[in-house]
């Protein structure tokens, strides 16, 4: 998961966008870790250890990084998750593969690498897959700047020859648990790429590169430095900030503390009015992730015992669902649906844009139609 300090995967659409970018961050302090970056790179480190080592996927549990800790939940609802969607990406189990590799470009740009979380190859396609265990927003692999940097580093790199040698495309796939994102591309799209990223690379050594504000700043750790983040402060207050007395900053920042909860408030109101089934234009509820439980223990320790062996059953208690599932797929055998029922904890507002489906509230109008009869 490391990358160059000039550029990497995660942040090379910001250099092509803002090449100016590259000295600014430059200028600020390292970014401590969170809780999130954290846990983000103990699933990469079990599954990565799950598919080099030939590991059992059971065997992770109990793995820790930094005070993150892969408990069984976690592991069913990202670990399991990934895998179950590796193996529909491979569903003939014909893929070569190499994982958390390290590809970089060599003399066309020196200094700058990255690690490939998976390098494969199925027939005369080569295949880039990053995994993605955040809950935030989706990834999508179509035109996905990261996927193109390590499959044009990946190209230039030695050991990395076999995965891209004869082939007629490239698949970009982002697996984020419970979504898997696919975008098959062209050799020339991975070149083009490559001449992009070595103009920008280029450009951010001049005192004029390009400095340029769009989608690509989410993630910018120098947006408090930039002259055109500050500037559109600016803008917006009509007033240089560094003429601003300390006195109105601190005003400010309790006029913010109050817009914090007004935000709050408005979503909480969203959510309601959506629950009452009076529509918000742009808005939508969804349902919460779901977790899978037994609706009946006993039927489904009765019928798992018919299927597989008692040690594969139970252990302290009866296994959790994704775990029976894993240990029947082996067998080449289905859960049986009839056991399980997949429960979330609630809805949650989201855009119309959202992939999820919209959360029915048929349910909420029937119980208040029987609540008026009686």
């Amino acid at each position: 998961m490391k990358h160059s300090n000039i550029v990497g995967g995660s942040t090379a659409s910001r250099v092509i966008n803002c090449p100016a970018s590259v000295n600014l961050c430059a200028k600020m302090p390292p970014k401590p870790s969170s809780e999130f970056a954290d846990r983000g790179t103990l699933l990469h480190d079990a599954i990565s250890l799950i598919l080099e080592d030939k590991q059992t996927s059971e065997s992770v549990i109990g793995m820790a990084y930094e005070g993150q800790v892969l408990t069984q939940d976690l592991h069913d609802e990202k670990i399991a998750v990934a895998l179950n969607l590796l193996d529909e990406i491979d569903d003939k189990k014909t893929m070569e593969f190499m994982v958390e590799t390290r590809v970089g470009f060599g003399d066309v740009l020196p200094g700058v690498f990255g690690s490939a979380d998976l390098l494969g190859r199925i027939g005369n396609r080569a295949i880039v897959l990053d995994w993605k265990f955040g809950d935030g927003v989706v990834v999508e692999a179509e035109e996905n700047y990261q996927g193109l940097f390590y499959a044009a580093a990946a190209m230039r790199t030695s050991g990395c020859e076999w995965v891209f040698e004869g082939i007629n495309e490239i698949e970009i796939i982002i697996v984020q648990p419970p979504y898997v994102k696919r975008w098959v591309t062209s050799l020339g799209r991975v070149k083009k790429f490559e001449a992009e990223l070595q103009r920008a690379v280029a450009n951010a050594k001049y005192p004029t590169a390009q400095l340029k504000v769009g989608s690509h700043c989410r993630w910018c750790q120098a947006k408090p430095i930039c002259p055109q983040m500050t500037g559109a402060v600016d803008r917006a207050v009509k007033t240089q900030l560094d003429a601003l007395p300390a006195e109105t900053i601190g005003a400010y920042l309790k006029e913010a503390d109050l817009l914090d909860q007004w935000i709050t408030d408005l979503r909480a109101l969203a959510h309601r009015m959506l629950e009452a089934n009076v529509s918000v234009p742009g808005y939508k509820l969804v349902a919460k992730r779901g977790f899978r439980q037994w609706i009946d223990q006993d039927k489904a320790k009765d019928a798992l015992l018919d299927l597989l062996p008692e040690s594969e059953v139970t252990e302290s208690s009866l296994v959790s669902p994704a775990k029976a599932e894993k240990a029947l797929k082996k067998l080449k055998q289905t859960l049986p649906a009839e056991l399980v029922v997949s429960i979330s904890s609630g809805s949650t507002l989201a855009s119309e844009t959202d992939p999820r489906p919209a959360v029915l509230q048929i349910g909420k109008q029937i119980t208040a139609a029987l609540n008026k009869l009686r």
